[in-house]
């Protein structure tokens, strides 16, 4: 008698799961949105594409080397100087593309040897989408190789 009230247990879960499967194979497919909710508070991000020079980014890239050598890679090497700062692009794809500017350099560090440098300044690229936001790359110091080789991912 036990054997088959547990046999009736397990044939009605089984029952109940089939039906909620059953049901859900069933339901309605995703659409795409109609006009009015494409063009009613789905705007979306306004671009205005007003970034900052090459140059003011200078200090954001030595205050996060200094901080990355120090705190991820045990090294006192910090950027001492930089040179041939330029623009190599302002928004090198299709203008409804997050607004870059890219740049490139030379940098000399405090053991004295000089690398390139190349960043990038996007707009609303900051923290949480607040500010302008800088990414960067020394060559030759890429150690977790995120932007390897020779710091291409840097570059539009």
């Amino acid at each position: 008698m036990r054997d088959l009230l547990s046999y009736a247990r397990k044939a009605s879960l089984g029952a109940a799961l089939g039906t909620v499967f059953g049901l859900l194979a069933f339901g309605q497919a995703a659409e795409a949105a109609n006009p009015l909710e494409m063009n009613f508070w789905l705007s979306g991000p306004k671009y205005e594409g007003r970034l900052k020079t090459c140059e003011a980014a200078l200090g954001t890239i030595s205050s996060q080397f200094q901080e990355k050598e120090s705190i991820y890679w045990n090294s006192g090497l910090t950027i001492t100087g930089y040179g041939k700062i330029h623009e190599t692009a302002f928004r090198p794809w299709q203008s409804d593309n997050i607004p870059r500017r890219y740049c490139s350099g030379d940098v000399m560090l405090s053991d004295g040897h000089v690398h390139a440098v190349h960043f990038s300044i996007i707009e609303d690229g900051g923290f949480a989408g607040y500010d302008q936001g800088v990414e960067w790359c020394v060559t030759g110091l890429d150690r977790n190789w995120a932007y390897n080789p020779s710091c291409v991912g840097a570059r539009p």
